[in-house]
C-alpha cells in the first residue's frame, strides 16, 4: 500500500464526504466558471492539507468531526487552490501537477478571476456558517503568504539574505498554511482549547520541514517536479547555499554572488554552483536542519494518547522528509 494511503486509511469516510462538499463549495451559475473548477477538481493533488484538517480534528477530540471540520477543510482547499491559480499567473507557468494550467488554457485575466472567485468562495463558507474564529486562522495565513512571497522577491533582488530570513520566509509562504490545517482542525472539534495552538505549531514546524526537503530537490533527484537548478536560475536563496555563503572565503563567496546575479541562465555555471554547494556541506546541513524540524513535530505528537490517528500523523510528518518529489 502506497504510505498516502496508509496515511488516509482512518479518515477515508470523511475525505469521501468532504469530496462531495467541496465540489458544491466550488460550484457557480456561470457556465464557464464551473467548467475550469471541474477541470481544476479532477486534476487535483494528494490533498495533504484537508487530510491533516480530518486527522488532527480526530486526534484531539478522540474520533470525532463536526459539520465545522468539513466546512474548515473546505475552506482551506479552495483557498490552498486559488493561491496556486494566481502562483501560475504570477510565475507564468503553464504546467501544474503535469497538466496545462488554468492560464495556459484560459488565459492570465480569466486565471485571476477564477482563482479570486475560489478565495471569496472559501471566505462566504465560513460567513455564511458564523465559523469566525476558523475564518480568522485562514485569514491570517493567506496574509502571511503574501508577505512571505513579496519578503522573498525583495531579497531576491538584494541577495542578502540570513538564514534567519529565510526561515521567516519559508515559515510564511509553506508553513503557514499547513499551521492553520491543523490548528484548524482542532478549533472546528475543540474551540478555544490549548489544542488549537498546540496543533497550530505542530503544522508549522512540518511545513519547514516540507520546504527544506523542497529547495533540496533542487539539488538534484529522480522524479521531481521541477527542474534541477530552477531555484538558483530564478535567484532564490535557499538554505543549503545561504549556509555555503556564510562558511566560505570571500572569494568563493564572490564567485557564488556573480554567478547567481550573473550567471544564473549558464547551465555549465549553475551545475557549477550546484556542485560546488554539495561539496561544502550546504546540503548536509539543511539535512540536519529539516530533521531537527521533523523531531520536533513529532515531539508534540508523543503528549497525544496513541490512535490510529497519530499513528498517521506520524507517518504523515515522515513522508514530508522521505518523500521522492
Amino acid at each position: 500500500m502506497k504510505i498516502t494511503e496508509k496515511i488516509k486509511q482512518p479518515i477515508a469516510f470523511e475525505m469521501d464526504i468532504f469530496e462531495q462538499k467541496f465540489r458544491l463549495a466550488m460550484s457557480s451559475k456561470v457556465a464557464l466558471l464551473n467548467r475550469i473548477t471541474h477541470y481544476i477538481v479532477n486534476r487535483k493533488g494528494k490533498q495533504m492539507r484537508p487530510m491533516f484538517v480530518f486527522l488532527v480534528a480526530k486526534m484531539v477530540s478522540k474520533g470525532e468531526v463536526k459539520d465545522r471540520t468539513y466546512r474548515g477543510a473546505s475552506v482551506i482547499e479552495l483557498i490552498h487552490t486559488a493561491t496556486l491559480v494566481h502562483d501560475d499567473v504570477v510565475d507564468e507557468s503553464n504546467y501544474r501537477r503535469g497538466f496545462f494550467s488554468v492560464n495556459a488554457l484560459w488565459k492570465n485575466k480569466i486565471a485571476v478571476l477564477i482563482g479570486d472567485f475560489l478565495l471569496s468562495k472559501g471566505l462566504l463558507l465560513s460567513i455564511d456558517n458564523n465559523d469566525f474564529d476558523l475564518l480568522k486562522i485562514i485569514s491570517v495565513a493567506v496574509r502571511e503568504m503574501s508577505e512571505g512571497e513579496l519578503l522573498q522577491i525583495e531579497k531576491a533582488r538584494k541577495l542578502d539574505i540570513t538564514e534567519a530570513i529565510y526561515y521567516e520566509i519559508i515559515r510564511q509562504k509553506t508553513a503557514t498554511l499547513i499551521a492553520a490545517c491543523c490548528s484548524l482542525g482542532a478549533a472546528s472539534v475543540k474551540p478555544e482549547s490549548t489544542d488549537v495552538e498546540t496543533m497550530r505549531r505542530f503544522g508549522e514546524l512540518i511545513g519547514m520541514a516540507f520546504q527544506i526537503k523542497d529547495d533540496l530537490f533542487d539539488y538534484g533527484s529522480t522524479a521531481i517536479g521541477k527542474p534541477v537548478g530552477i531555484d538558483i536560475k530564478e535567484q532564490k536563496m535557499t538554505l543549503p547555499l545561504i549556509y555555503v555563503l556564510n562558511t566560505c572565503t570571500k572569494k568563493e563567496k564572490k564567485w557564488l554572488i556573480n554567478s547567481i546575479k550573473n550567471h544564473n541562465k549558464d547551465k555549465k555555471r549553475v551545475n557549477e554552483v550546484i556542485d560546488f554547494v554539495k561539496a561544502n556541506g550546504g546540503l548536509d546541513y539543511a539535512v540536519a536542519k529539516m530533521k531537527a524540524f521533523q523531531a520536533e513535530a513529532l515531539q508534540i505528537l508523543e503528549n497525544y494518547p496513541d490512535s490510529e490517528y497519530k499513528e498517521a500523523l506520524e507517518l504523515m510528518v515522515n513522508y514530508v522528509i522521505e518523500r521522492k518529489k
